[in-house]
């Protein structure tokens, strides 16, 4: 097919900035780039009809984390690093309420508990240090916000089997990610930000200053600058990366009866998470039980995670309700060695920001922000 002159000076016209992938990172990094500098010409492609990845595929958390996951990524990474982790989490999510309705996006600063189990052995001493060591250093960063309690009085409430500790988050909420993202796209677009559908980037290559990329379209698209945000598919176009694909799947229940879960939960470091979507729990995680073949791009579910997740669901959500499972998916995450985001630029005028580890609901605002400086500096 040929190119008319209307489309070459229009759509495939070149572009100050071109961003690969319009999920959670690629729009805000956009909202950011125009906020600066209005007149910037900025482009947003994705392979998808629409954002197809983990941004609208996702649990809908809100998310500032959960006790035993802080206390792992404390461990594993460095306790300063966890607390940069953290207050990224913290800003980002005070971004969105700041720059976004609440309304339109469902948001909800409901409150969260984790459900710590009998296997994890942890005594009501123990856990009491732990929550006071981890207040003591989340003050620099939420003030005098009491973040963790211990919450055990309201098991019976809930209905929870199998569990013999709660501990209360005051900063964990929820949020409706497909409405968020529609949200973003509609106010790029009203910054003069132009957003393409299924556009695959095959490739890209700088020739002096101009970076032309190379795609499905009858046209070859060119930029000053480009943007790679495509999180757990980025090693597609940057294959040295530290990223792999992580599989994230969850079930959605029918209504049910009189249901006490109300708010969001996390268990075991948050490998496993659930939240009340009216009167239905949605259900996900469990990637723990099997890493390797977690480690997929394919956005199907399988059935050893599938089990595990309606076991955990049965025995310990709603252990003795009625119910079926009525919707199932997966999402597909960025994660790595380490958590925390990568933000770079690769080489002259190619920049990436991928990794987003699980958080990108939380994260994004701050990273898109970040990248956006990054660029205008160059």
């Amino acid at each position: 097919m040929q190119v008319s002159i209307w489309e070459k000076e229009s759509f495939y016209a070149h572009n100050d900035v071109v961003i690969i992938g319009s999920g959670f990172v690629g729009l805000w990094s956009a909202y950011f780039l125009k906020l600066a500098s209005p007149s910037l010409r900025v482009l947003i492609l994705d392979r998808g009809i629409i954002p197809t990845g983990a941004s609208t595929r996702n649990a809908g958390f809100a998310c500032f984390g959960s006790l035993t996951e802080l206390m792992h990524d404390a461990s594993a990474m460095n306790t300063d690093s966890m607390l940069q982790l953290v207050e990224m989490r913290y800003k980002g999510l005070k971004k969105i309420r700041k720059i976004l309705s609440k309304k339109k996006i469902d948001y909800n600063t409901c409150g969260g508990y984790e459900l710590i189990t009998h296997k994890e052995d942890e005594s009501v001493r123990i856990l009491k240090e732990k929550i006071q060591w981890l207040n003591s250093l989340l003050r620099k960063i939420v003030k005098d916000e009491q973040v963790f309690t211990l919450a055990d009085k309201k098991i019976k409430k809930f209905g929870f089997a199998k569990v013999d500790h709660l501990v209360a988050n005051s900063l964990e909420g929820y949020l409706h990610p497909g409405k968020l993202c529609h949200q973003l796209m509609l106010l790029v677009q009203s910054m003069g930000v132009l957003i393409l559908n299924t556009i695959e980037i095959k490739s890209f290559e700088k020739n002096g200053d101009i970076i032309s990329l190379q795609s499905n379209l009858p046209a070859t698209l060119t930029a000053d600058q480009i943007l790679i945000c495509t999180n757990g598919f980025a090693k597609q176009l940057l294959p040295d990366l530290d990223i792999l694909p992580a599989r994230g799947q969850i079930l959605l229940t029918s209504p049910i009866d009189d249901l006490k879960i109300k708010g969001t939960f996390h268990a075991d470091e948050g490998f496993y998470y659930f939240r009340n979507l009216g009167s239905r729990i949605l259900l996900g995680g469990a990637r723990n039980q099997a890493f390797e073949e977690e480690s997929t791009n394919e956005m199907n579910t399988s059935d050893k995670i599938q089990k595990e997740l309606e076991r955990y669901l049965s025995e310990c959500i709603l252990p003795g309700k009625s119910y079926t499972i009525e919707q199932r998916w997966s999402g597909i995450m960025g994660m790595g060695r380490e958590k925390m985001p990568i933000i770079r630029e690769l080489r002259p005028g190619v920049f990436c920001a991928v990794r987003m580890s699980g958080m990108g609901v939380a994260l994004a605002p701050v990273v898109g922000e970040k990248v956006a400086k990054m660029m205008r500096r160059t």
